[in-house]
């Protein structure tokens, strides 16, 4: 049996996700396809423009068997923090035997060979690391210029190569990569050349233009612009969605609650949650006070060391209070569920084997999931789990959905807790 494992947002379903989808198939040719996915919030610090429900959906209406949530605590992590988790995820379904992501470069060996630096942390690497970070460069940065310079020490590769890796693909697809090898994970990867715009790129590109280009034609109601970049199915569903006013949501939405919360505290509360070092906490309160909206508080903050990304995931870490705490023990041991989204007949199949072989629970109904943390607490043999981080995953996976419903135009839809008012979506 073959299952090909994706790693996905689908902030929407685009053509290029079609594209990548249909190449992945293939290539591999599997018997069932297994998405991970984002919730209701995703890896550049925003809200999703519309519900995980709905975006599910959209995933098996166009290729997808099964999808289960990417835990909120590792859909907001950079690009590290998201793929482990990502990558986790795949690895503890048992089933997962082939995984295909989107490449830049399209040269699997090259990502393979810096992953295996990156995960093995050979001499005189970590040093070269640690003093690219102290002249000032943000990470991934300081990672570009510590592998130029340690190919240049041991002549293993031209110290252009590592220029290949400058790309949103090919930096997540090393992480992928180096996750894969730190849990010797028998998921054999494979990747698929890119095309269309960068994920970055704000400008519309015709039939294969970026995420972030099609949700801007969404927020101007562009809809000539995004029929033209996005299959039927997704089309449908973004309509309907907007028409019954539960989108579109953008960070927006969440100003005056971020810059609330940040008026609210001082610079030792922030040092407490995740990523808050190095002087930042400092600037985001300072910054805090100086501006009035969103825009003018992420260029206040943004500096040669914080990009604009880092800046609006700590913007979410400070408003949803993540501590460091968990975040660590969250990438120590790993998702402790896997929580269904939805599934068609040959993805309620393969969750019935699934259930046999997982090494973390399933959580099919939310409603369900006391029982279903008591009954996995008794298997240890099977379930290696810590049921405090179970319910601490869990519960930000609930309370991240009820805040992206409070952003919903039509009040009527503003509901809380919808994760246990809404069964995985099954398409027949």
């Amino acid at each position: 049996m073959k299952v090909l494992g994706v790693i996905v947002e689908y902030n929407p379903f685009h053509n290029g996700h079609l594209y990548h989808l249909t190449l992945a198939k293939e290539l591999v040719k599997p018997d069932y396809v297994v998405a991970i996915m984002s919730g209701s919030f995703c890896q550049r610090g925003e809200p999703a423009i519309i519900s995980k429900f709905s975006r599910a959906e959209m995933a098996l209406l166009n290729g997808i068997d099964l999808v289960f949530e990417l835990p909120f605590v590792y859909a907001i992590q950079d690009a590290g923090g998201f793929a482990k988790g990502a990558v986790w995820s795949l690895h503890h379904t048992g089933v997962v035997t082939d995984i295909v992501f989107g490449s830049e470069s399209a040269d699997l060996a090259f990502l393979q060979k810096i992953a295996r630096i990156m995960a093995e942390q050979p001499e005189p690497f970590p040093a070269m690391m640690k003093e690219e970070l102290k002249k000032g460069h943000s990470f991934p940065n300081a990672r570009k210029y510590a592998l130029m310079r340690y190919f240049e020490v041991t002549g293993e590769m031209n110290p252009k190569e590592v220029l290949k890796i400058e790309k949103s693909n090919d930096i997540l697809g090393v992480e992928y990569l180096k996750s894969l090898i730190e849990l010797n994970s028998p998921i054999r990867p494979h990747v698929v050349k890119r095309v269309g715009a960068e994920d970055k790129d704000e400008r519309f590109r015709g039939k294969f233009s970026s995420a972030t280009a099609i949700r801007k034609c969404i927020l101007k109601g562009d809809w000539e612009k995004v029929a033209k970049a996005v299959p039927t199915s997704s089309l449908q569903i973004i309509s309907r969605e907007l028409n019954e006013g539960r989108g579109p949501v953008s960070l927006q939405d969440l100003e005056l609650l971020i810059l609330s919360k940040l008026r609210l505290v001082d610079r030792f509360q922030l040092q407490r949650l995740h990523g808050f070092n190095e002087g930042i906490d400092k600037r985001f309160v300072e910054c805090a006070t100086k501006v009035s909206n969103l825009e003018e508080f992420f260029s206040c903050v943004k500096s040669k060391r914080f990009t604009l990304s880092k800046i609006r995931r700590l913007s979410l870490y400070s408003f949803f209070e993540l501590d460091s705490q968990l975040i660590e023990k969250s990438n120590t041991l790993g998702p402790q569920y896997l929580r269904v989204l939805g599934f068609n007949s040959k993805g309620r199949e393969l969750l019935s084997k699934m259930k046999r072989v997982s090494t973390v629970p399933i959580i099919s109904l939310c409603s369900l999931y006391k029982k279903v943390l008591e009954q996995s607490l008794k298997k240890p043999e099977r379930f290696k789990i810590d049921a405090k981080l179970f319910e601490r995953q869990l519960m930000y996976d609930i309370k991240s959905t009820s805040i992206h419903s409070l952003m919903f135009p039509r009040h009527s839809e503003r509901i809380g807790d919808m994760d246990f008012k809404f069964p995985p979506i099954a398409i027949s």
